[in-house]
């Protein structure tokens, strides 16, 4: 899937989620909610941030966290499952955490 298309699916799936923006960033794109970054889409995957409580849920399904090159891993953004993301409620709750994690970390 290309990323445009990618990105396109992603925004759908999270249509029902208020206030969602997508900007393009070094390649990719981030995802903010109400302006606080919460979720990265790179090379056809999608990324959210994540802490010492959500963690285990992604790894529980395999995910790994985002490595955007050999030498730099952002252990805090994890891969969303693919069974979270075709399933739109999944994925907006997954969404809403994340950004609420990142509304969190931000204060």
């Amino acid at each position: 899937m290309k990323q445009d298309s990618f990105k396109e699916f992603v925004l759908e799936q999270l249509a029902g989620m208020e206030n969602v923006a997508c900007r393009a960033m070094f390649g990719g794109f981030g995802l903010y909610h109400h302006d606080h970054f919460f979720g990265i889409l790179h090379k056809g995957r999608l990324f959210f941030k994540t802490n010492v409580h959500t963690r285990p849920g992604y790894e529980e399904y395999g995910m790994k966290p985002f490595q955007p090159s050999e030498n730099q891993i952002l252990k805090n953004y994890y891969e969303v499952p693919p069974d979270i993301l075709e399933d739109r409620d999944a994925a907006i709750l997954w969404a809403k955490i994340s950004a609420h994690i990142s509304l969190a970390s931000s204060d």
